[in-house]
């Protein structure tokens, strides 16, 4: 049974086709790659997805629950490229205030070994804005896997890191994939897609023009 169903999506901005009758079906438990140039439909399929915007024509259902703008997909962790957070705060407060309007609260040790993990200090009074960008896709992954999510959303996920912090983001993916969770990624590393997805799509004008399977990789897919 499909855990995401895609049915003739249509979205079109400004007379423009962006989505041109996309159709999918994706499984539970399984990581997908979407590949596909800047402004092929990548990153406007997955804000339908996640509920951001209305779509022209079509339908995507999530877990049985059809997905409308505002209605967004339950325990889902989502990093939509150009995302941003709080400037004036901390890496800890902008946590806490993303937690705070979560339906599934986290308590404060996960947020500080979330964090540490990712090489953020807990303690320290920088705000964002004064992050380097590394740090700030950093605290934004972090953000992606607060409350275990059953479905991530995650866009161009490994932009401005070093190979630690790639690392360590394909470890928690691997986690959250043992633990049952459906994983989308779009990114333009070959090497990310090819070493974590079980099946790669292909997007080229707004359509789905092939897909294929994944590489396997240290047995961990």
């Amino acid at each position: 049974m499909s855990y995401i169903k895609i049915k003739n999506a249509v979205k079109k901005i400004n007379g423009n086709l962006i989505l041109d009758n996309i159709n999918l079906e994706l499984e539970k438990n399984k990581v997908y790659g979407f590949v596909g140039v800047n402004g092929s439909g990548k990153t406007m399929l997955f804000r339908a997805i996640a509920g951001l915007i209305k779509l022209n024509a079509g339908e995507i259902i999530v877990d049985g629950v059809k997905i409308e703008k505002g209605k967004h997909p339950e325990k889902t962790g989502l990093l939509i490229e150009n995302a941003d957070l709080w400037s004036e705060l901390t890496a800890k407060e902008n946590l806490e205030i993303l937690n705070s309007m979560s339906e599934s609260k986290v308590k404060a040790e996960t947020i500080e070994k979330l964090l540490t993990y990712f090489d953020l200090d807990y303690k320290s009074k920088k705000v964002y804005k004064h992050f380097s960008l590394g740090m700030k896709q950093k605290l934004r992954l972090a953000q992606v896997f607060m409350g275990e999510p059953e479905l991530l959303i995650i866009d161009e996920p490994t932009n401005a890191l070093d190979e630690n912090s790639v690392e360590k983001f394909k470890n928690l993916i691997v986690e959250r994939k043992n633990n049952g969770a459906t994983i989308l990624i779009a990114s333009h590393s070959k090497y990310d897609i090819n070493s974590l997805c079980d099946e790669v799509i292909y997007i080229s004008e707004g359509k789905i023009v092939k897909t294929e399977k994944g590489v396997e990789k240290n047995g961990q897919i």
